[in-house]
């Protein structure tokens, strides 16, 4: 439970999913991993990860154009000052002539998806993932920075994220990668968005872990 609640925080800013479950939620969680029941486990866990829904391309951003977190996780990150990204407000816009608003309990409206990289030999590596990121000059964006009209925000792939934090393993093309990626036994392709890795390819921790091996993937 406690590796479900930091992973809860780092993905909403806060643990008010984990803790605002009844006891027996709670107990639920642990005999359902216990009997190896996903349809017992995804009852109460639905209620802690972030639904499917997916990116829209005209999600509407916070109307002040400020966000409605009262402060950035503590993380160090080094971004550029005009870094953006969609506001999580919610519900969806009633009106129909209004602009669509992204889901708050969705995906791609996390702070980050928290994850955990395995090497081969080597230490444990733990990040913290943006969901979006700016395509335009690929950019990460975070949740706490206004919108800005000019920018095109997209979902951030795990091809971008490797090729970022292990350049020599996933070096640009045209060289070739060295290794390949892999999440719950499943080889992963690169295009594979981050925030819905952080959806359905979830430990039962609520860590993403991917394992990186080395060479070509096995067919």
């Amino acid at each position: 439970m406690g590796q479900l609640k930091e992973a809860d925080f780092l993905r909403w800013g806060n643990t008010k999913r984990v803790t605002g479950l009844r006891k027996q939620d709670h107990d639920g969680l642990w005999e359902s991993l216990k009997n190896h029941n996903f349809d017992d486990f995804w009852r109460i866990a639905s209620k802690i990860f972030p639904t499917t829904t997916p990116l829209s391309p005209n999600a509407s951003p916070n109307p002040n154009g400020t966000s409605t977190f009262a402060s950035p996780p503590p993380t160090a990150l080094s971004l550029p000052p005009n870094s953006s990204t969609l506001s999580p407000s919610r519900p969806p816009s009633t009106d129909p002539s209004g602009p669509p608003v992204a889901d708050r309990d969705g995906a791609y409206t996390v702070r980050s998806v928290p994850v955990r990289i395995y090497l081969p030999d080597g230490p444990v590596l733990q990040d913290l993932v943006p969901p979006l990121v700016d395509e335009s000059e690929s950019r990460v964006v975070i949740p706490w920075v206004p919108l800005m009209t000019n920018d095109f925000v997209g979902a951030h792939t795990l091809r971008q994220y490797l090729r970022t934090h292990l350049p020599l393993l996933f070096p640009p093309p045209p060289s070739q990668p060295q290794a390949y990626a892999l999440v719950q036994g499943v080889v992963c392709p690169g295009d594979a968005e981050m925030a819905w890795l952080g959806a359905c390819m979830a430990g039962a921790d609520g860590w993403v872990n991917v394992c990186i091996g080395l060479g070509r993937p096995p067919r």
